[in-house]
């Protein structure tokens, strides 16, 4: 990959400069990410070890609780080592690269979500066939194409951003290497990069999130006029409920940040938003689902059990 650049590393400016503040946001951040990976990793470790969770619901779970652990690692480590380290540096290729896996696991998020979507219309609407259309092979397949895709939209970004000239400022007003902080330092013209976050990534992310509504279109759909059962309505709600509450997690901060680019936002408001979309939503993600899922929640409950007390079992 060529690099018309003479800037050979960034400075990352952070989300504070003041001095004082930042051992108090590392002690925060820090509990934060052992949250993420306790959090995620216990989700994702139940999901394997439990057979009543062998189910596609809780494959597609198990990719969500390892992306959230992915993206979380991609930006926290550095951003923890910055607070306690008077050099904030990030070597050009290290910066590229930062900025390639986020996007990579950010965009196979949403297509995951949207996945996830699909996978609770043919549990719901089409229950008779779902074992059959949700079978393993399909699952894996989804979940592959899921993950390739998102990683060649990264890579289109990536790619296009390491071909721009910089050379004046290297202080990025982020915490991370993102596209947008990047398009700002760039020394040379950038409506090509411009036009592929707004308008593809724009495009794809309405599309995914479009997908979704559809689906729960017709999920309601389907509740208020055909389904009969109250215990089949109540576990479809308690299950779309959780997936509605994620998928509004992780949009939320995406749309303000990437697809509305041109709405003139403070970078502050940016990182806000990215500490949201980064750092709080993978938080989340392990509670909403464990607390909302009796499923869930009983094979924990199994699990500890197991643990403490293993002559039972």
């Amino acid at each position: 990959m060529p690099n018309h650049t003479s800037v050979n590393e960034f400075i990352l400016l952070g989300i504070t400069d003041t001095r004082e503040l930042e051992p108090f946001l590392f002690a925060i951040f820090l509990i934060m990410y052992i949250l993420i990976l306790t959090g995620n990793g216990t989700i994702l470790v139940i999901v394997i070890s439990e057979p009543q969770l062998h189910s596609p619901m809780y494959f597609f779970l198990g990719n969500l609780s390892c992306l959230d652990i992915c993206c979380s690692t991609v930006t926290l480590p550095k951003m923890l080592d910055d607070f306690l380290s008077t050099h904030k540096t990030i070597s050009f290729l290290g910066c590229i690269t930062q900025l390639h896996f986020f996007h990579f696991l950010g965009s196979t998020e949403a297509t995951l979500l949207s996945v996830m979507a699909f996978d609770r219309f043919v549990a719901i609407c089409n229950p008779l066939h779902y074992m059959t259309l949700m079978k393993h092979q399909v699952c894996l397949s989804l979940a592959a194409i899921t993950w390739i895709t998102g990683f060649f939209h990264a890579l289109l970004h990536s790619i296009m951003t390491s071909h721009l000239t910089f050379c004046g400022s290297n202080h990025i007003q982020h915490f991370f290497c993102d596209i947008k902080p990047l398009l700002d330092l760039a020394c040379g013209n950038t409506e090509l990069n411009q036009w592929l976050l707004e308008t593809v990534t724009g495009t794809i992310a309405i599309s995914l999130f479009f997908f979704i509504l559809l689906s729960y279109f017709y999920i309601i759909s389907f509740l208020l006029f055909k389904s009969r059962s109250c215990s089949v309505l109540q576990k479809a709600l308690s299950t779309c409920a959780s997936h509605c509450i994620v998928v509004i997690f992780f949009y939320v901060p995406a749309v303000f940040i990437y697809i509305d680019s041109t709405s003139g936002s403070t970078m502050d408001q940016d990182q806000i938003l990215a500490i949201m979309y980064s750092v709080v939503t993978p938080v989340l993600n392990p509670l909403v689902y464990t607390l909302r899922n009796e499923d869930v929640k009983g094979a924990l409950n199994k699990a500890i059990r197991k643990k403490l007390w293993p002559e039972h079992f």
